[in-house]
């Protein structure tokens, strides 16, 4: 199977959108509070695009045979004060989601290559991706291309249900 990388175009909407319900489909499984709906997809793709957009990042997809089957987004972000000047800038994989239909092809390694070398020829040295507790492959992919743990959030439930 062959594919391409490419920055997404506005041609690919209808795609994003579906590839966008489907990440919140599989996180709702995890989760439980994702929207799976085709407006949720909406909104979540132009939040997407807005803060590729705020970052100068980039929105990269994958296409094979005419059609988009993955994507994903890169910002470039700066931590925080505490932190040595040297190390506040980081890049970030926001978004990364594959078709069901095409997973295990190398298409999401190879958006994660794509987004290194897009950040390293731009000088950033650290590259980050978040993952959902309980999304195990997604985890085991991700340390299969190097990312290890560098920290971890914690959620407490105090509200009424």
């Amino acid at each position: 199977m062959s594919f391409t990388i490419r920055q997404a175009e506005a041609r690919d909407r209808e795609a994003l959108i579906a590839l966008f319900q489907a990440l919140n489909s599989h996180e709702n499984a995890i989760t439980g509070d994702r929207r799976t709906d085709r407006s949720g997809a909406e909104e979540t793709l132009a939040e997407s695009q807005g803060q590729v957009d705020r970052s100068d990042g980039v929105f990269l997809v994958a296409e094979s045979a005419g059609r988009v089957v993955g994507l994903m987004t890169l910002t470039f972000e700066e931590g925080p004060v505490y932190l040595q000047a040297e190390a506040r800038p980081y890049a970030h994989i926001g978004d990364l989601v594959v078709a069901e239909s095409e997973r295990q092809k190398g298409i999401g390694r190879a958006l994660m290559t794509a987004a290194e070398e897009h950040a390293a020829s731009r000088g950033y040295r650290e590259v980050t991706i978040g993952v959902l507790v309980g999304n195990t492959s997604a985890e085991a992919a991700y340390a299969r291309q190097g990312f290890q743990p560098l920290g971890l959030n914690l959620v407490k439930a105090i509200g009424p249900d």
